[in-house]
């Protein structure tokens, strides 16, 4: 049942310094996702890409399938840098995500909305299926339990404010010019943390103007936008200057800042916007966001108690999200057994019917005791190795799931004719299912349950009228 699992990597803050996250994919989420999906045996995709994480997920057909598509992610970086994810792992590690819980600054807010346009970045690029959508909308629905229903998100809530704090302890901001490039929601935080600081003037520099002057209108000082041609003019005349653009290449460098004066730079963007080597100018500062690790800690600190609360909130969501895929395994192998019977009974009754119709008229009545019996002889059949699949998937127990799925689906697992597991079978030549397919009849033939077959309406696969006489007990 490996195919349903996930499998992660991830290269973050927790270990990894600005350079190797930088090195660890030079691709935005949704170009990830793509080459995770043209990877050999992958199913399924996602991606979340921040200024301090890079981290890439898989649902494949084999655990060594998911090792070679994720191989990508930090393999120019050092060893012990990228931390690998099983099943379970990263179930857990994506509602910390969501929560805020593995954020710089602990429990901030920007991280939910990243998150959920990451998912639909992945949809958008056919990465989300079955197991990601069950997964990814727990980890939504943690994130939001975790800020309203506790305290993680008070005080400094973004990467934003926390590098306004960090200016305010090296430079004097009162009375200043501040320069923001950049007018996305990091961006946004950064200018308005720097109107509350008491900057006297906020320029705001964008590749699309509106956008800029979108944020402008957000500030509660003198403000104006300007287009990123005008950045240069802004940097003369800016002492504190903070970036947070998804741009894949410098946007300052050496030579745009020699004539900036008394400057501090806080780059907050992954990949850097301004080149290290700018530092290098006399009078220029540069900071980036490992630096912020003194004003993140200070936040981390204040939010202890919350952060216990929110991870008591996760364990017991994690157990209910766990069960759900067992339960959903355990529903796979128990459809198609349901299916194989299902088939199995079909054609019996047909033959039954056949043969009583040959020695006079059924009537109604008679037809649907026929059927009835055969529906209690498959419901009292199958109760007994239904209740023993799913104890095996609350127990973990997958080989004996594998062997339900193989003993009624021979086909599992894939085919030489290329079907995959779940595909309509064929019919044989004479228009009736083929009876050489599925789980053993008394012939040692099982197929598997006809498409055009009345079952009431399917649950998971399984007629409902069957199910409504199965028990658990």
């Amino acid at each position: 049942m490996d195919t349903e699992l996930i499998r992660g990597a991830r290269v973050s803050h927790e270990r990894a310094s600005v350079d190797q996250i930088e090195a660890a994919a030079d691709a935005d989420a949704r170009s990830i996702v793509e080459s995770l999906l043209d990877s050999e045996g992958v199913t399924e995709a996602f991606a979340i890409r921040t200024c301090n994480r890079v981290e890439a997920y898989v649902v494949a057909g084999s655990l060594e399938a998911a090792r070679d598509a994720l191989a990508p992610v930090g393999a120019d970086v050092d060893d012990g840098v990228v931390v690998e994810m099983d099943h379970e792992e990263s179930l857990r590690h994506l509602m910390r995500v969501a929560a805020g819980l593995e954020s710089l600054v602990l429990g901030e807010d920007q991280i939910l909305g990243q998150f959920k346009r990451a998912i639909e970045v992945a949809r958008e690029a056919g990465g989300i299926g079955p197991t990601f959508e069950t997964g990814l909308t727990k980890a939504v629905h943690v994130g939001e339990r975790a800020r309203t229903e506790t305290g993680i998100n008070d005080g400094v809530t973004s990467i934003g404010s926390a590098a306004v704090r960090l200016a305010e302890r090296e430079t004097d901001l009162d009375g200043e010019t501040a320069l923001v490039v950049g007018a996305g929601e990091m961006g946004k935080l950064a200018a308005r943390a720097l109107a509350d600081a008491a900057v006297a003037t906020v320029i705001v520099a964008n590749r699309t103007l509106e956008r800029a002057e979108h944020v402008v209108e957000t500030v509660d000082v003198d403000a104006r936008a300007v287009s990123l041609d005008a950045v240069d003019a802004g940097l003369t005349e800016a002492g504190i200057v903070v970036t947070a653009t998804g741009y894949s290449e410098y946007l300052i460098d050496t030579d745009d800042i020699e004539a900036a004066g008394e400057t501090l730079v806080v780059d907050l963007a992954q990949p850097r916007d301004v080149d290290p080597a700018a530092a290098t100018v006399g009078g220029v500062a540069v900071r980036d966001i490992d630096d912020l690790e003194s004003v993140t800690a200070e936040t981390r600190a204040t939010r202890e108690a919350a952060a216990e609360e929110v991870e008591a909130m996760i364990d017991e969501e994690f157990d209910r999200l766990v069960e759900a895929y067992k339960r959903r395994q355990a529903d796979e192998a128990i459809s198609t057994m349901y299916e194989a019977a299902e088939r199995i009974k079909a054609r019996e009754v047909d033959t039954a019917v056949s043969q009583l119709e040959s020695a006079g008229d059924l009537t109604d009545e008679q037809r649907a005791a026929v059927e009835s019996m055969a529906d209690a002889l498959v419901g009292q059949l199958l109760s007994a190795p239904t209740k023993s699949l799913r104890d095996a998937a609350v127990d973990d127990d997958w080989s004996t799931i594998r062997t339900a799925m193989e003993l009624f689906d021979p086909e599992f697992g894939g085919s030489d004719d290329g079907r995959k597991p779940g595909d309509p079978l064929e019919d044989s030549p004479d228009g009736r299912p083929d009876a050489t397919r599925g789980a053993p009849d008394r012939g040692g033939n099982a197929p598997q349950a006809d498409p055009g077959d009345d079952v009431d309406g399917d649950v998971n696969g399984m007629p409902r009228r069957l199910l409504e006489g199965t028990s658990d007990d």
